[in-house]
């Protein structure tokens, strides 16, 4: 354990040695971290990993989500390169969306995550409401 918070501490300070000690906009553990920590990202991610999917399909396969954050979160992991945008010249416009090189060598890392979640949503949960009852 040692180990790894002396890795850590030495990682930390090579960020900030990255960024003049002013802050950590470009560490790039926050940075590659926050563009796939969003609600629907995990989700869609998963979705794509499947198979390509057109818009409509996404839309119906995450009902709760609303057609705006469903194109504002398309547009932000294509924006990282995980998700690439296919337009179809069809009478009116289609669109494909599919992960990248990137995208999927991402995959293995966030499944293992979404497995590990899984298995321990129920524990987090009883530790939150432990932790809420504490602080009533």
């Amino acid at each position: 354990m040692d180990g790894k918070v002396l890795n850590l501490k030495s990682k930390i300070e090579i960020y900030k040695a990255m960024t003049d000690g002013a802050n950590f906009a470009d560490c790039p553990v926050r940075d590659v971290i926050q563009g796939i920590n969003g609600k629907w990202s995990p989700l869609l991610v998963m979705a794509l990993a499947e198979k390509p999917y057109r818009f409509g399909e996404l839309r119906r396969l995450v009902p709760d989500i609303s057609q705006r954050m469903l194109t504002q979160t398309l547009h932000e992991l294509q924006r990282d390169g995980y998700v690439h945008r296919k337009v179809f010249p069809t009478k009116p416009p289609s669109v494909e969306y599919s992960l990248t090189d990137l995208g999927r060598s991402m995959f293995v890392p966030l499944y293992q995550l979404v497995q590990w979640a899984e298995r321990n949503h129920d524990a987090v949960r009883e530790a939150r409401a432990a932790f809420d009852d504490a602080q009533a």
